[in-house]
C-alpha cells in the first residue's frame, strides 16, 4: 500500500511537472512575442531549466529512491506549488494585457474624439464664414428701398433658408459639446422679456410665411431680469417652436405661453408652454422623441424637412440648465411641449406702472433693473460718428461689416491681422477707436494674442475700449478663450445685424461711462 501511494505521488507529481514545463515554455514564448527583450530573453528560460532538473530528480527518486511518503509528498507538493504559481503568473499577465488593451482603446477613443472635435470646429468655422457673407449681403440688399417686390421676396426667402442652415450648424455644435462633456453652464444677466421678443419676431415671420396663426402671451414674471445662459435658452425654445411650425399645416395655430410657477429661494421657476395644432405624435414614438436623428416617419423628411436634431438639442440644453421638458400629443390633433426652468432672479421686483410682477406697488422702483420702462429711459448711444476698428483677414467679410456699420452712419477702419491691429492702436491717439471687432483666426497674429497685447498697453483707453469677438469660432472653449484674453463679448458668425448694433451700443455706453461721460 505504501509502495502504491509513493508511486502515485511521485509519478503524478512528475506528470504535473511536465505540464508545468510545457506551460512555462508557452508563457516564455508569449512574453517574448509581446516585448522586445533583446539579449535578456535567456532569463525567461531559467525557470524552465530548473523545472527540468526537478523533473529529473522526481524520476530518479521514483526509480532509485527509497519508498518514503514524506519525500514523495514534498515532491508532489512542489509540483502543485509550481502549477499554482504558473497559473497565477498567467492570470496576472492576462489582466495586465487586458488593462493595456483597455488603455490603448481609451487612448484611441480620445484621439478619435479630439480628431472629431477638431474636424467639427474646422468645419463649423468654414461653414460659418460663407454663411456670414450670405446673411450679410442679404441684409444689405434688403436695405435697398428700390427693390422690386419679387426680388425682395426672393431675398427674404434666402435669408430664412440661410438662418435655418445656421441653426442646423448650432445644433451640431450642441451635440458635439454634449459628447465631449463641454456642457458648461454660463451665467450672465439678461432680460427675459427682450429674449422672448426676439424669439417671437422670428417665429411670427415663420408662421406668416406658412399661413399659420401665431399666438403668444407672457405673464408679468417675464418683465424681470434673470441670470443664466440667454443664448442657450433662446436656442432651446427656438428648436421647439421651429418644430411646431414645421409640423403644422395651414390653417393652423402655434401658441407660445410663458408663466410664473413658483419661487425656490433666489430662483423663479418659469414654465414655457409651446402648443400646436399639427400632425401630432404617435404614443409609441413619444418615448423616442428626444433621441437624436429620429423622426416618426421617414416620409416626414420629404414632406416637412428637418434633420431630427432640433428636439434632441432642446432636451440637451434644458437638462443642462437643470430644467425639465415634457410632451403631450395626440395623433392628428397636435402637440404640447412644456419646459420648466429655474432662473436666478436678479434686479428686484418690477413696478406696477410697467406691468410688472408686483401689482400692489404704486410707485416706480428706483432700482428696478428688471423694468423695461426704466431701461428704455436710459440714454441710447447712437453709432453715428463712432469709429470701429474691424480686424478681419478676409476682404469680403470686412467689406460686409463695414457696409453694415455704414448703414448706422458709423465710421470704420480695417486691420488685416492681429499684429496690424495692435500697431494701429499703438499709433492712434487715446480714445481714437470707440470699439474693436476682432476675428480670432488670422495669419501673423490671431485675435486672442492681439487682444492680450492691446490690453497690456499702458493707456487708459486700451483698458476700457470694447473688444468684441466677431468670429466663426463658436465652441464653448472659444467663448472661454475670448473671455480669458480680455474681450468683452463674443458674437458668432453669421452675426445678426441688429444684434451687432445692440452689442456695440451696449459696450460703447459702458466704455464711455468709464471714461467719465457719454
Amino acid at each position: 500500500m505504501i509502495e502504491l501511494i509513493f508511486s502515485c505521488l511521485v509519478y503524478l507529481g512528475s506528470l504535473l511537472m511536465v505540464y508545468n514545463i510545457v506551460g512555462f515554455v508557452r508563457f516564455a514564448r508569449r512574453i517574448r512575442s509581446l516585448k522586445n527583450w533583446g539579449g535578456k530573453n535567456r532569463i525567461l528560460y531559467i525557470p524552465i531549466a530548473l523545472l527540468v532538473l526537478f523533473l529529473i530528480g522526481y524520476l530518479t527518486v521514483g526509480f532509485f529512491g527509497e519508498e518514503d511518503l514524506v519525500i514523495a509528498g514534498i515532491l508532489f507538493g512542489g509540483s502543485v506549488f509550481v502549477f499554482v504559481m504558473y497559473r497565477m503568473l498567467d492570470s496576472i499577465t492576462d489582466r495586465i494585457l487586458e488593462n493595456e488593451q483597455m488603455e490603448a482603446q481609451l487612448i484611441a477613443v480620445e484621439e478619435v474624439s479630439r480628431a472629431k472635435s477638431a474636424f467639427l470646429a474646422s468645419m463649423s468655422h468654414e461653414m460659418r464664414t460663407p454663411m456670414n457673407m450670405i446673411l450679410g449681403l442679404d441684409t444689405l440688399a434688403l436695405k435697398n428701398p428700390d427693390l422690386p417686390d419679387e426680388t425682395r421676396d426672393q431675398l427674404v426667402k434666402i435669408g430664412v433658408s440661410a438662418r435655418h442652415l445656421a441653426e442646423l450648424i448650432e445644433n451640431i455644435l450642441i451635440f458635439q459639446q454634449k459628447e465631449d462633456g463641454a456642457d458648461a453652464k454660463k451665467e450672465e444677466r439678461f432680460s427675459l422679456k427682450e429674449t422672448l421678443d426676439e424669439i417671437c419676431t422670428q417665429v411670427s415671420y415663420l408662421c406668416e410665411q406658412k399661413g399659420l396663426d401665431f399666438q403668444f402671451s407672457f405673464s408679468k414674471c417675464a418683465n424681470r431680469d434673470y441670470a443664466g445662459d440667454k443664448t442657450a435658452l433662446k436656442r432651446a425654445l427656438m428648436c421647439i417652436l421651429d418644430n411646431a411650425v414645421k409640423f403644422t399645416d395651414a390653417p393652423g395655430t402655434v401658441r407660445f405661453c410663458v408663466m410664473y410657477e413658483r419661487e425656490r429661494g433666489a430662483y423663479t421657476c418659469v414654465r414655457f408652454v409651446i402648443a400646436d395644432t399639427g400632425i401630432g405624435i404617435d404614443d409609441e414614438f413619444l418615448s423616442k422623441i428626444f433621441q437624436p436623428l429620429t423622426q416618426e416617419d421617414q416620409s416626414f423628411t420629404n414632406r416637412f424637412g428637418g434633420s431630427g436634431m432640433g428636439l434632441s438639442a432642446a432636451n440637451s440644453i434644458v437638462k443642462r440648465m437643470d430644467g425639465t421638458i415634457e410632451v403631450e400629443s395626440r395623433k392628428g390633433e397636435g402637440s404640447t411641449f412644456t419646459v420648466r426652468l429655474p432662473l436666478l432672479t436678479v434686479g428686484g421686483d418690477v413696478c406696477a406702472s410697467c406691468d410688472g410682477c408686483v401689482p400692489d406697488q404704486s410707485e416706480m422702483c428706483a432700482n428696478c433693473a428688471g423694468c423695461r420702462h426704466v431701461r428704455d429711459t436710459l440714454p441710447q448711444i447712437s453709432l453715428a460718428g463712432k469709429r470701429i476698428l474691424i480686424v478681419e483677414d478676409m476682404d469680403l467679410n470686412a467689406e460686409i461689416v463695414s457696409d453694415l456699420l455704414e448703414l448706422e452712419d458709423a465710421e470704420s477702419e480695417r486691420a488685416e491681422n492681429g499684429l496690424e491691429a495692435v500697431n494701429k492702436v499703438k499709433a492712434s491717439a487715446p480714445w481714437h477707436y470707440d470699439a474693436i471687432l476682432m476675428d480670432l483666426r488670422m495669419p501673423v497674429m490671431d485675435g486672442l494674442e492681439a487682444t492680450r497685447q492691446i490690453r497690456a498697453l499702458q493707456r487708459e483707453d486700451t483698458q476700457n475700449i470694447p473688444i468684441i469677438a466677431l468670429t466663426a469660432n463658436a465652441f464653448q472653449s472659444d467663448l472661454d478663450a475670448t473671455r480669458s484674453a480680455g474681450m468683452n463679448a463674443h458674437l458668432a458668425k453669421p452675426a445678426d445685424a441688429e444684434i451687432l448694433y445692440a452689442t456695440l451700443r451696449e459696450w460703447i455706453t459702458i466704455s464711455r461711462k468709464q471714461k467719465g461721460g457719454l
